[in-house]
């Protein structure tokens, strides 16, 4: 899973950006192609689907993410950023997912599903954006190769005989020290 920023003149021709128009006051002071300034890029994008081993793959249309202002401490450079990630996905969407795969997901991500079986996982662990989208895909893959992880099977065992005398004596003995402390007319 690569992740890469596109170049200006890509995100120019996606719309997501334009260059300063004459006149404006981003060209008036000569920020937007100075030599030696650095270029806003436009978000990171994903490359490739997610695999987690051994059998379940994410395509990449399936993955939906959006960066969000996050919390914290940061001083003003918070209340700029978008640096926090949230990643959706929709559980049908997972290729190679079996019921009791899905069930072990639900479960395990039971905080994280919203409305109709969609995931969210949230990274806010650096402030740059590529690397917490990067962070978001491994929390993803682990998420998904622990829920392909078969749990073992529980085998039910016998109390030994003398953990179960070791209980009853117990009992007795609260029980003679409780009957002690009854009030009773004779005494």
């Amino acid at each position: 899973m690569a992740i890469r920023t596109c170049l200006k003149e890509q995100a120019i021709e996606l719309g997501s950006g334009s260059p300063a128009r004459a006149g404006s006051r981003r060209a008036a002071r000569g920020r937007d192609l100075a030599p030696g300034r650095a270029i806003v890029h436009p978000p990171p994008v994903i490359e490739g689907p997610l695999i987690a081993e051994p059998g379940l793959r994410v395509p990449v249309w399936a993955l939906r993410w959006k960066a969000v202002r996050s919390g914290g401490p940061g001083g003003q450079n918070v209340n700029k950023v978008a640096s926090k990630v949230e990643l959706r996905v929709t559980l049908a969407c997972i290729e190679g997912l079996t019921e009791q795969t899905g069930a072990r997901l639900r479960a395990l991500a039971k905080t994280r599903l919203v409305g109709n079986d969609e995931l969210v996982i949230t990274s806010e662990r650096t402030r740059d954006q590529g690397r917490n989208l990067e962070d978001a895909l491994a929390k993803l893959r682990v998420l998904l190769e622990a829920a392909q992880r078969q749990p073992r099977p529980r085998r039910p065992t016998r109390p030994t005989r003398g953990s179960v005398e070791r209980r009853l004596a117990a009992k007795q003995r609260r029980g003679d020290t409780k009957a002690g402390r009854r009030w009773s007319e004779e005494g």
